[in-house]
């Protein structure tokens, strides 16, 4: 059980109770996926053992960083829109990111590509401030042109969004993770405590929204979540991992083994062939080359299998294990004459996780929505793409949508907000969704219109002093229309 805690404005500390976390409920949903187990000591105090595999912590106080309107906990692309979205409405926010650069799988994750991005709002927003700095590379390739998708350049996604960030007052600090949460006793999130050089620090805020992509605040403030297709304590039938890298190479080369230098549509089954005749079988056997123009093209190639996504032990073995397989296939690529020149450039450096904690939320997006297109009057956007569902199984292979043809669906706002704890709302990966409604919605372009929609309702929760779902959305649609109006290009 997590204890409560309670504030004392006159000292700005925080008089913690100790905690004590149940391993069975950290699995069932209740604890941190890197859990307050690994907090620091403080030199001199001792520690008294209460069972063989526990340490009981003193009861310490935990210094208050920062007291804001909106506290964003994760900096990918969910929550820099969700962020960038709460500061134009004039609330003070803050950015928590465990990472040492804002994008999340856009830049840690190298992920090189923005996928359903066809929408209003940030999304066009960025496409335009990536095209002004020439970081914009056009479509994949992979999908109709209706379903916009394009690449980018990492380095200058990185410094467009903490550009933006900077020139909003939004705060951010980096390399910091979230291993508790405050929560009073009417179940109202109040702040997190984090991790980092600094110590342990406590963030107080009116409204908190979880875009970690894992839902680990959720997790920590005990709310109900689902892993993978009905993941157990002793199964995780999840979507595999994959860890991107970027490589450089004749750009005839990388041509013929894309979707546009393709004629029959067999370029990925081609370029395995040739991963294969260099000596090295990958784990995913459609390997894919995204090519970004001239001589870089990032790569997705391999696959892991069954990794729990609230297992940091897992997540480190399944990080080692791609990155060994990407460099094998590299060098085994390097020994065939037209390969010679191929370099391995980078590799991201976190894993690309695919299925993490759905947290339930007031409204839910289901399967049904997806094979009926289901439109929501309370609709935060409308996910255009396929059922993509990369096999749980190694012996499956490759990636598909179990029969199911998804028709365009909208995401309603009420899968945003938290059900079981308020002032908690969530956006990207994490909101409220069944696995196969989840295989479609997850894609990047999705997680900025929902993090927008999440920043400006958490901004007028906190505003007039009511709960997220206490919002009309009306008002949060007006809003949110009104700064997209605002920062449009005049043509």
């Amino acid at each position: 059980m997590l204890s409560h805690q309670s504030y004392d404005p006159q000292a700005n500390k925080l008089h913690m109770n100790q905690t004590t976390i149940d391993r069975r409920r950290m699995l069932a949903g209740t604890a941190a996926l890197l859990g307050a187990a690994h907090t620091k000591i403080a030199a001199g105090q001792s520690t008294v053992d209460t069972s063989p595999g526990h340490v009981a912590e003193p009861e310490r106080q935990t210094p208050v960083t920062r007291k804001c309107d909106v506290l964003v906990c994760g900096g990918g692309p969910a929550g820099v829109s969700a962020a960038i979205a709460a500061a134009r409405t004039g609330a003070s926010v803050q950015i928590l990111e465990c990472h040492g650069c804002l994008g999340g799988v856009w830049t840690s994750g190298m992920l090189s590509n923005v996928i359903d991005a066809d929408k209003p709002g940030f999304n066009a927003e960025l496409i335009r401030r990536l095209d002004e700095a020439n970081a914009q590379y056009g479509p994949i390739g992979i999908r109709p042109a209706t379903w916009l998708s394009y690449m980018y350049d990492v380095e200058t996604m990185k410094w467009v969004l903490e550009s933006l960030v900077a020139e909003l007052n939004i705060g951010v600090q980096l390399h910091t993770r979230v291993v508790s949460v405050k929560l009073d006793e009417s179940k109202r999130i109040r702040g997190v405590f984090t991790e980092s050089k600094s110590g342990r620090e406590a963030w107080l805020a009116d409204v908190v929204i979880d875009a970690t992509g894992d839902g680990d605040v959720g997790a920590l403030a005990g709310c109900r979540f689902q892993i993978g297709d009905g993941a157990t304590d002793d199964d995780c039938p999840c979507q595999p991992m994959s860890l991107m890298g970027v490589i450089s190479a004749e750009p005839e080369l990388l041509h013929k083994y894309t979707r546009a230098g393709s004629s029959d549509g067999k370029h990925k089954d081609r370029f395995r062939a040739e991963i294969e005749r260099g000596g090295y079988k990958p784990s995913y056997t459609k390997p894919t080359i995204f090519h970004m123009g001239g001589s870089i093209a990032s790569v997705m190639m391999n696959h892991e299998y069954g990794v729990r996504p609230d297992d940091a032990a897992a997540i480190t073995q399944a990080t080692l294990r791609a990155r060994n397989e990407l460099n094998r296939i590299v060098r085994g690529l390097q020994t065939l004459p037209e390969w010679k020149n191929l370099r391995l450039v980078a590799t991201g450096e976190q894993i690309g996780v695919r299925d993490g904690r759905r947290i339930t939320g007031r409204d839910q997006v289901t399967v049904d929505d997806v094979i009926t297109g289901h439109q929501r009057a309370e609709s935060v956007c409308t996910s255009g793409f396929c059922v993509d569902i990369h096999a749980i199984k190694k012996s499956d292979g490759g990636y598909g949508n179990r029969g199911i043809k998804a028709k365009p669906f909208d995401i309603p706002m009420g899968a945003l907000i938290a059900a079981d704890v308020d002032n908690l709302m969530m956006a990207g990966r994490c909101i409220s969704g069944d696995f196969i409604a989840h295989s479609s919605y997850r894609v990047t372009g999705n997680a900025v219109a929902m993090g927008e929609y999440a920043g400006v309702a958490a901004a007028i929760a906190s505003r007039d002093k009511v709960a997220p779902h206490n919002v009309a959305y009306e008002k949060v649609d007006n809003e949110l229309q009104a700064i997209r109006e605002k920062n449009r290009p005049s043509s």
